[in-house]
């Protein structure tokens, strides 16, 4: 085994489907040509969007395809704590605030928050938690996609740790976890891409090492319009997954395997002939009939 951990972090708001699960295998099968570790998250910290069974059903598709993780599944849900503690530090080293404009407010400040709550004097104690964004990172090198960047106006901007309902935001839990579990790469769909330059800033100002970052093409039905589990996307079928997985590897640029009734064969053999370099280096990919 290498010192490569990468992972896998779908959220239980549905079962995977062929986006998904390209998402998925291309993680995995960067990890294991690396002869690393592919870790399991769900990212289950958003009840009200949550399918009962889904991460049931999460798990077992996973495991019909072949996509055997290493070590036990990490829950959100159980590091509320771990996530609390940080924003306890952050209020307390007045690298965080508290914030109670509304989305009418900011859009009237042009789209992008201006930072007030956290000059007011005293300040707020109720409300969204944002950041003091003390580090502003407005662009960083993707292994596929080159160099990435985005406007000043996103990457200065104090963004929400905390809603004002009590959750916490992706941007800080993904974070903590990535770092709580060692991810040394983070392999994901392209439509995080922007949002990893605020990764970075949290990175930097929390003092943690920071992970290389690859992300995938999307299956997309049109321009602009992604596969997804909130457009009711058609759910792979684990009874019978080598259909699927020949075109996920299609997608991906990747040689066809030979058909095996055993899918762990055709991983394995998708393992040995994964190349990085026929991974086409786009945001999207339209998916034809």
């Amino acid at each position: 085994m290498s010192s490569y951990i990468g992972r896998f972090a779908p959220s239980p708001s549905g079962s995977l489907h062929f986006g998904s699960l390209v998402a998925a295998l291309g993680s995995y099968l960067r990890a294991r040509s690396q002869l690393g570790r592919w870790l399991v998250r769900i990212e289950d910290i958003d009840p009200p969007r949550e399918i009962p069974g889904a991460v049931d059903n999460i798990l077992r598709t996973l495991e019909q395809f072949g996509l055997h993780w290493d070590g036990e599944v990490l829950y959100q849900s159980a590091r509320l704590s771990a996530y609390q503690q940080q924003i306890n530090h952050l209020l307390a080293e007045h690298q965080a605030y508290f914030c109670q404009c509304s989305r009418k407010q900011i859009k009237q400040m042009g789209g992008t928050y201006d930072g007030r709550c956290g000059r007011l004097q005293p300040p707020l104690s109720s409300g969204a938690i944002r950041i003091h964004n003390q580090s502003a990172i407005e662009s960083f090198y993707d292994v596929l996609m080159g160099n990435v960047i985005t406007s000043t106006n996103f990457a200065a901007e104090d963004f929400i740790l905390k809603r004002s309902d009590g959750l916490y935001a992706y941007q800080l839990v993904v974070v903590l976890d990535d770092a709580f579990q060692g991810i040394t790469e983070v392999v994901r769909g392209a439509d995080l891409l922007e949002a990893t330059v605020r990764q970075i800033s949290l990175y930097r100002q929390f003092g943690l090492p920071e992970p290389g970052w690859l992300h995938l093409p999307l299956a997309s039905l049109e321009p602009g319009f992604k596969l997804s589990k909130q457009n009711h996307a058609t759910p792979v079928d684990g009874n019978q997954p080598q259909p699927a997985l020949q075109a996920a590897l299609a997608f991906l640029g990747q040689a066809q395997v030979e058909w095996h009734q055993d899918i762990r064969l055709m991983i394995e053999q998708a393992v040995t002939q994964f190349d990085l370099h026929r991974v086409p280096g786009q945001r999207e990919i339209l998916l034809t009939d």
